[in-house]
């Protein structure tokens, strides 16, 4: 994950010398898929089968890593990603969350990841929905009535990568909610996130640009 693990085959040359760089382990090797754009689903499923869907959010990476994360009000695709979720997860009798990111592809959509666990796509569920992604998984594996996934007003989430900007520009930002994960600071490590959760759509673009202008200093 995040890039780990991984190398890009371009040519016949590239081919050289992979298989040791990648640990002399089992490899799969992909094929490139032309994608348009990337979107998450956090699904949960409880003991008794009711299964509740996130909205659907739009992810962008770097270097194989998320950056960003937006939720998004009314995805076109965002009953194909619930009906091909609450499939695999009937079929597992899956109790929890489980997140599946799929690429766009033609109109349609094509499974890439599928993680058993709550993931970095649905953080932003911690301020932006109604009950968080964590707090379902927990009622899911306790028995517990699954709580509502609906969305609070426009949300997105913005992953930091090897450091945390100071953290007083962090929570200057109006609508921003930081995460630090008290991690020492590494290249390519998540450390830790920040959650916006606004009004408008208008409003979350620009408080975006304004956590990214400090990730870019």
């Amino acid at each position: 994950y995040d890039g780990k693990g991984q190398k890009v085959l371009r040519n016949a040359a590239d081919v050289e010398g992979t298989f040791a760089e990648l640990g002399s382990v089992p490899c799969l090797l992909e094929g490139f898929v032309p994608f348009t754009g990337e979107v998450s689903l956090i699904a949960v499923r409880a003991r008794d089968g009711e299964t509740r869907f996130y909205p659907l959010v739009h992810n962008t990476h770097d270097s194989g890593i998320l950056r960003l994360s937006v939720a998004s009000s009314d995805h076109p695709l965002q009953a194909l990603a619930e009906d091909y979720s609450g499939r695999v997860l009937k079929q597992l009798d899956y109790v929890g969350v489980m997140a599946f990111e799929f690429f766009e592809v033609d109109g349609g959509l094509k499974a890439n990841e599928i993680a058993p666990r709550v993931h970095n796509s649905g953080h932003w569920t911690t301020e932006g929905a109604e009950c968080s992604q964590f707090e379902n998984h927990l009622r899911a594996v306790a028995g517990l009535p699954l709580g509502s996934t609906a969305k609070v007003g426009e949300s997105a989430m913005l992953n930091f990568i090897g450091e945390v900007p100071p953290v007083d520009q962090v929570i200057a930002i109006d609508d921003c909610h930081l995460h630090h994960y008290g991690k020492a600071f590494k290249v390519g490590r998540k450390v830790g996130h920040a959650n916006l959760r606004c009004a408008d759509q208008a409003t979350l673009q620009a408080q975006i640009a304004k956590v990214e202008a400090l990730i870019a200093k």
